[in-house]
């Protein structure tokens, strides 16, 4: 059941189902709160599960001014819904961008975050990682072209046939950028999220949070890499593997839903 918050101005979608530990779980960039959701099964025996269509994403309306289109900014938002809901202290976690709110929640309320789970990084600690440029160009095309324009420019370049040559479903996940009932209002966020980063000088190095990494091969847009490098720096760090995308859609939803329990439920 989707509910909503105000906050400067914004009416924020989120999602709070199930009992136990809670647990504040992010989308990724261009997805919404149905994607951390699609990990769990509504009402999950052991969690509370909170999740909301962070700025520019989903149905979390109006816009706003695009210079709170963030990283920090989404932070500020996912500690205040946090707050809406009277939740203390949580596992906070998220997918892609989601992982990099949810660093960025652990270095700045560190006092918020009893763990944090890192799911498919695709920042270390510098703006426009060469992964994330291909979704600047996205955003660059809709806003230039239309949506639809765009599309068809896209699937014509070297960038998508790169894609599909890696993974056809990384490939698809970026096409359906351009299909989004809200694509052209809110490219603007495929520009400045890439540009952004969840911190600065491998400050990552100082969580204290027991934290769970969580990466996959065969992506280009979420480096293998970038999880080793994160589980390597933070202090106690856990790495998991799981299965890829692009391998199979159900071994990776059950390999990410039984590495993030583990985790939870071991903790102390």
């Amino acid at each position: 059941m989707s509910l909503t918050f105000d906050r400067e101005s914004i009416k924020f979608l989120f999602r709070d189902e199930g009992t136990g530990v809670p647990f504040v779980y992010q989308h990724g960039l261009g997805a919404d709160v149905s994607q951390p959701f699609s990990f769990f099964v509504a009402g999950h025996s052991g969690l509370r599960l909170l999740s909301m269509d962070c700025r520019a994403h989903g149905q979390t309306r109006p816009l706003g001014p695009e210079d709170k289109i963030g990283i920090a900014s989404f932070a500020d938002d996912v500690v205040a819904l946090m707050d809406f809901r009277k939740v203390e202290r949580a596992v906070v976690g998220g997918i892609s961008m989601g992982a990099a709110v949810a660093l960025n929640i652990a270095l700045r309320y560190p006092d918020r975050v009893r763990a944090l789970v890192l799911q498919r990084p695709a920042w270390l600690g510098q703006p426009m990682p060469g992964n994330l440029r291909v979704l600047v160009m996205i955003g660059e095309l809709i806003r230039q072209h239309g949506a639809q324009a765009g599309k068809k420019l896209f699937k014509a370049s070297p960038e998508y046939a790169a894609l599909e040559h890696e993974s056809s479903d990384a490939a698809a996940s970026n096409l359906a950028q351009f299909d989004h009932p809200r694509a052209e209002e809110t490219a603007i966020k495929l520009v400045r999220i890439p540009n952004d980063a969840p911190c600065k000088d491998r400050a990552w190095k100082s969580v204290k949070a027991p934290t769970l990494v969580l990466a996959n091969r065969v992506d280009l847009i979420h480096p293998y890499s970038f999880g080793e490098t994160l589980a390597r720096d933070i202090p106690g760090a856990k790495f998991a593997e799981v299965t890829s995308k692009s391998i199979s859609v159900e071994r990776h939803t059950a390999d990410v839903r039984a590495q993030i329990e583990d985790f939870i439920f071991g903790l102390p």
